[in-house]
């Protein structure tokens, strides 16, 4: 019997361990935003990976953004060495899911396996997906205990709001310098048939327009921030959006509607603070005299960052020239340059011919159109064999009943055993 189908025998001897794993890291639920139980979550795959004959290191990222005593930023990066010399590999998952939302049919941290999927909040972006990079390690050290090289597995933090107290910090640290780590897979869901080179690139900035407060029934006395914002937004309906729709990338980006160049509103707020959930009083009748928007612009590779600014700065510019008392200030909040790994990449050569064998069929090339980790990988560790490779469906990420299929988590584990295969056991 061959390696790879001892490997192959492996994975599916672990069908129910694969179940089981899933199911208890979705049931601790690490919401991000605030940043809850990351050290539970690194002390569950400590005793893990420690079981597994890697050693481990948790490390907090003190002073990073999100950062406090309340809700520290915690992180777990576990090493095997192998019996002989040779390249890393590293598999890095964040740990961190967003909002549950509404619209929930099962329990978001129940892990309900149904007609062979398992649901929860974080199932298909992306626990499923660690789980996976674990059950493929965990089979192929049982088939190639004398590999050469290493194995790394990380559980990052904060991916979902920049990953600053995660990978952006280990990098900063080391972690992913090229003289440690050789190639690295992110188990990102982005279809078990496909390998994904990069991203987009991302500008987000708060917006804030200025009024003076008044008594609300004497509005005339005042002047509305809200009223201000509304232009804001009047004006990009008129202008910029239609503008957007017109640009497209030649980067594979999926969905389809990613390939143009998009904006989203991530929140507005206006007036008096929101109260504690348990106030049960009226607002009091003001005039806002201060409204903040968050947009979210997502460019092509095509895209100057420089310009993607100045079309917002021309918006606020135009409306400024229509309204006598229109006053605003823009902060940056975050930027990304868009980011694409060569096809040529030995890490994409690899996980293609383990696709293809595994699968069938060839493996599709595309690009992610929200960022991930990667770019902290590329742009602080300076390591360009990245990509990210994992079971899910991508569509699925961040919805109500969000789940991921059993088969599925299988067949990235043996794609992933079978690309360590690739590039750690001797010949």
């Amino acid at each position: 019997m061959s390696l790879t189908d001892r490997l192959d025998e492996a994975v599916a001897a672990r069908r129910e361990d694969l179940i089981a794993l899933t199911q208890d890291l979705i049931r601790i639920p690490t919401l991000n935003p605030p940043g809850d139980n990351y050290l539970e979550i690194c002390e569950y795959l400590d005793r893990r990976l420690g079981a597994s004959g890697f050693q481990t290191e948790l490390v907090r990222a003190y002073g990073a953004p999100g950062d406090s005593d309340k809700h520290p930023r915690w992180n777990i990066v576990a090493r095997r060495e192998g019996a002989y010399p040779g390249e890393c590999v590293h598999f890095n998952s964040h740990i961190d899911v967003v909002e549950v939302g509404r619209g929930w049919t099962t329990d978001p941290f129940g892990g309900e396996l149904k007609d062979g999927k398992i649901y929860g909040r974080g199932a298909c972006d992306m626990k499923g997906g660690l789980a996976a990079s674990i059950i493929a390690a965990e089979a192929f050290l049982a088939v190639c205990p004398d590999f050469a090289g290493a194995i790394e597995i990380s559980g990052t933090a904060d991916e979902e709001s920049g990953g600053f107290g995660g990978v952006a910090y280990l990098a900063e640290k080391g972690f992913f310098s090229p003289e440690r780590v050789q190639h690295v897979i992110i188990p990102e869901p982005l279809n078990k048939d496909r390998i994904c080179l990069g991203h987009r690139g991302v500008w987000w900035a708060e917006i804030e327009t200025h009024g003076e407060i008044a008594h609300g029934s004497m509005p005339f006395l005042g002047d509305c921030a809200v009223r201000h914002m509304g232009a804001v937004v009047a004006e990009m309906e008129t202008s910029l959006f239609p503008a957007l729709a017109q640009k497209r990338t030649d980067m594979p980006v999926v969905p389809d509607g990613a390939k143009q160049s998009t904006l989203n509103i991530n929140s507005i707020h206006g007036g008096e603070n929101e109260q504690e959930d348990d106030y049960t009083g009226l607002p009091a009748p003001c005039v806002p005299d201060s409204c903040r928007m968050v947009i979210d612009r997502r460019f092509l590779i095509e895209e100057d960052i420089d310009e993607v600014r100045e079309e917002v700065m021309q918006i606020l510019r135009t409306v400024a020239e229509r309204r006598a008392t229109f006053s605003y200030d823009v902060t940056e909040l975050h930027r990304v340059l868009p980011t694409m790994t060569e096809k040529s990449a030995p890490v994409v050569q690899v996980v293609a011919k383990a696709i293809a064998d595994t699968m069938g069929r060839e493996a599709e090339y595309v690009v992610s159109p929200g960022t991930y980790d990667q770019k902290h990988i590329d742009r602080i560790g300076k390591l360009k064999n990245c990509i990210a490779y994992g079971p899910g469906i991508l569509d699925l990420a961040h919805k109500p009943d969000e789940y991921v299929g059993v088969d599925d988590m299988l067949d990235s584990a043996r794609v992933m055993g079978r690309s360590l295969i690739a590039l750690l056991a001797r010949d």
